[in-house]
């Protein structure tokens, strides 16, 4: 059945306001537990004193947003306030050597930062990485690659070369590892593409060129070797109509997300709440879903801010970057589960979609689900709840493609076939809530905590059974059929628009 059936205005209308009902009742239990455990003695390290203007402590459990728009908020400003300073008197006087620039203006900001033993690591990484591109060879691409990115994912290798760079701020190890780590998959793309050139390789000079581009350097997103070289040799610099508008009205959503998420901290202790088990356990069935769900949500935030202002400076800069993440509440299928498109875009292209194929054979996509998983691990940091998260979204993408075959068995479709296309809409999703929920159970033992996963789980399916559980399905059933109304609406507004086109 199409994605353009529709449903009835009023059911839609219900479907709205016991979402709606729902959120507002889970989110009242979440602000009563915040403000009852605001002076506990387990919740010291992770609510701080906050504005001064609410007169709240706030949850400041997530050390790194707390840096970045805190202690190193003015040195970010600094660099990327710089980088598009000289960027735009570049691409006004001399716009063919504009990836020159970036290239000694990267050079520069690492240098300054994490000092010139880091640089040279950095360095011979990518000399490594280059002289494997020349021999051409796929393989020996990803051995390499993969080598590579091991050794600063694993021990004793990882702190081997860490222990060299000297200095001790807040932020080194992150910066540390977040550049090495996205210089190697640069580099992997660099040599990939190399592979596929049919005549000559590209130079050092244009790897070094990709790398060090500052705003994608330490934090990503990855763009592939091939759609960042074609997009910065291009020396007619035009905007599209209304472009630098979009890009304003993107960097002041980002600064409003900023502020929005600090101004909630101050009500929601979402990140510090599950430390305390023993808490956990006080709370409502609603509540402990809505804590779990709003987790995954601040997540999606998170990375969305992070890689909106890096793709705000990218813009400015004439590149076409790797999108935002898809907003965690309009998923309801493992395919489009994502925290970061970039380095989903690299994956699906070099490893699920190279062994995948068209993703319709169970074998072929069980390989190409389990080489992806395994170089998102290697990626991540091997380790044990690394280990059991890509077990269980390995398992999910899986088995999306067996329930979707199994229900394309003749009698099954057939009575498909006989449905109303309202109806057949209603059961997927229905099967969309429970998957939605198996997303959320599987990502956030990674996000936040094992144990915290489990208590969820037990809650929702053993001890909240059968009204707190089939109360929950139902909610998130009324979500997915708002989700798929928007994406209904989406896909009439896309085919107006290639219509529009083609006359």
């Amino acid at each position: 059945m199409g994605v353009k059936t529709t449903l009835p205005s009023y059911e839609l209308g219900f479907y709205a306001l016991a979402v709606t009902c729902a959120v507002v009742y889970s989110g009242s239990g979440i602000f009563e537990a915040s403000r009852d455990s605001a002076n506990r003695k387990a919740f010291r390290d992770g609510i701080k004193p906050g504005w001064h203007y609410f007169g709240r402590k706030m949850d400041a459990a997530d050390f790194e947003w707390v840096m970045w728009f805190t202690s190193f908020r003015n040195v970010i400003i600094f660099a990327l306030s710089g980088h598009v300073l000289f960027a735009k008197i570049c691409s006004m006087t001399v716009p063919q050597h504009r990836a020159v620039v970036y290239m000694l203006y990267g050079v520069l900001a690492v240098l300054g930062s994490m000092g010139l033993v880091y640089l040279m690591i950095v360095l011979s990484h990518c000399l490594v990485l280059y002289s494997v591109a020349l021999a051409k060879q796929k393989w020996l691409c990803y051995v390499a690659g993969l080598c590579c990115l091991a050794s600063f994912k694993l021990e004793p290798f990882s702190s081997w070369q860490s222990g060299f760079v000297t200095g001790a701020f807040d932020l080194q190890d992150v910066l540390f590892y977040g550049g090495c780590g996205f210089t190697i998959m640069r580099c992997m793309s660099f040599a990939l593409e190399s592979s596929k050139r049919k005549e000559g390789i590209y130079s050092i000079f244009d790897l070094l060129k990709y790398n060090f581009y500052l705003p994608f350097f330490f934090f990503g997103p990855v763009m592939t070797f091939d759609q960042f070289h074609a997009q910065v040799s291009t020396r007619e610099l035009r905007r599209k109509d209304d472009e630098m508008r979009n890009i304003r009205v993107h960097a002041l959503l980002h600064v409003g997300a900023v502020i929005a998420v600090d101004i909630f901290f101050h009500f929601f202790y979402i990140l510090t709440l599950p430390s305390d088990l023993k808490f956990m356990n006080r709370l409502s069935d609603w509540s402990l879903a809505g804590l779990a769900y709003s987790n995954l949500v601040y997540d999606w935030v998170k990375a969305a801010v992070m890689f909106g202002v890096t793709n705000t400076i990218a813009r400015l800069d004439h590149l076409d970057p790797p999108q935002p993440p898809k907003c965690i509440t309009m998923l309801y299928v493992f395919a489009e589960t994502h925290f970061d498109r970039g380095i989903n875009d690299w994956l699906c292209k070099y490893v699920y979609d190279h062994i995948g194929e068209n993703h319709d054979n169970i074998i072929k996509e069980l390989i190409a689900t389990i080489a992806t998983f395994a170089v998102t691990t290697l990626w991540l940091g091997p380790c044990e709840i690394v280990y059991i998260w890509s077990v269980f979204n390995c398992f999910g993408l899986n088995f999306e493609l067996w329930v979707q075959k199994f229900f394309q068995w003749e009698p099954f479709a057939k009575l498909e076939a006989k449905m109303s296309a309202a109806m057949s809409r209603r059961i997927r999703a229905a099967f969309g809530a429970v998957n939605f929920w198996a997303i959320v159970l599987y990502n956030i033992l990674a996000l936040n905590s094992l144990e915290f996963a489990l208590l969820v789980t037990k809650r929702l399916l053993l001890t909240g059974f059968p009204v707190s559980t089939l109360s929950i399905w139902f909610i998130t059933y009324c979500g997915v059929q708002l989700i798929k109304e928007r994406e209904r609406i989406l896909a009439i507004e896309e085919e107006k628009g290639d219509k529009a086109k083609a006359e």
